[in-house]
């Protein structure tokens, strides 16, 4: 009858187990060279996988770097004569075209005053006509019907019939103070006494002469304080000689002079036109 072992046994038989076996060199001699044994390392038998080193993943940071730099590598560098600027203190080519634009301005808001004895049928020709009643929009009677001065008298002559009546309302309406009447003989006419101007009338196109020559005159002004400004940034970037910088105030200055000269000479000229009986 076999003996069961003892309980100190099997904890020491349990301890010998749990530790690990240590892997011995397998001996194997080789064909070709029979005295000189291969050792080999044999593997033991577990389950859990080997551990592999990983691999390093790159940072967000070093991501955006690498994105910036190959961006900033395709964008092209600007070149300088792209970014060049206009440092000579002797170009006058704005301030010119800005008094240019002043003078023509002028002239267009003098045309539109009524002169002595004389109308100017742009006026009756740039009234807004309503054709619907329902609808908010207009039309300019100039593309309605055609306005002939003859005169005393304008005749308007309309494209259809059926706009007689609103460009007729549109007339009244205005501060133009006309009286459209219907011609006789032709049913698309319309006759416009003009009534002799009067002194009121008179001393209105005088006040409105004034008043666009001081707009002209503020126009003139903002272009010298452009160009001054100009002047100045030059001064502060060094970019062109004490003496020039000099030089060129002292012809700006002509410049405006010779622009608000042209202002006064064609606002005295309206004036006479409009005081004219």
């Amino acid at each position: 009858m076999n003996k069961l072992p003892s309980p100190r046994s099997l904890r020491t038989l349990s301890t010998l187990c749990k530790r690990p076996q240590p892997t011995l060199p397998i001996r194997i001699h080789s064909p070709f060279h029979p005295n000189t044994p291969l050792c080999c390392h044999t593997r033991t038998f577990t389950t859990t996988p080997s551990l592999q080193k990983k691999k390093d993943k790159p940072s967000k940071s070093r991501e955006s770097d690498s994105s910036s730099s190959s961006s900033s590598s395709k964008s092209p560098t600007p070149s300088s004569s792209t970014t060049t600027t206009n440092d000579d203190p002797f170009d006058f080519s704005e301030l010119e075209a800005a008094l240019a634009r002043a003078h023509d301005r002028l002239k267009d808001d003098l045309s539109k005053l009524r002169a002595g004895g004389r109308f100017n049928p742009e006026l009756v020709e740039n009234l807004r006509v309503s054709l619907d009643k329902n609808s908010k929009e207009t039309f300019k009677l100039g593309d309605l019907a055609q306005v002939v001065p003859r005169g005393r008298v304008l005749n308007l002559i309309a494209g259809d019939g059926d706009h007689l009546k609103a460009i007729t309302s549109s007339i009244l309406t205005s501060t133009l103070s006309l009286t459209p009447q219907p011609d006789a003989t032709n049913a698309l006419q319309l006759n416009i006494p003009l009534p002799p101007p009067t002194k009121e009338s008179r001393n209105q196109a005088v006040s409105a002469a004034n008043k666009a020559a001081d707009k002209a005159s503020d126009a003139i002004r903002n272009a010298r304080q452009a160009q001054q400004k100009k002047l100045r940034a030059l001064a502060l970037a060094k970019s062109a000689r004490p003496d020039d910088l000099k030089k060129a105030g002292e012809r700006m200055e002509k410049v405006v002079e010779g622009g608000s000269a042209v202002v006064k000479k064609i606002v005295e000229g309206a004036r006479k036109v409009l005081e004219s009986v």
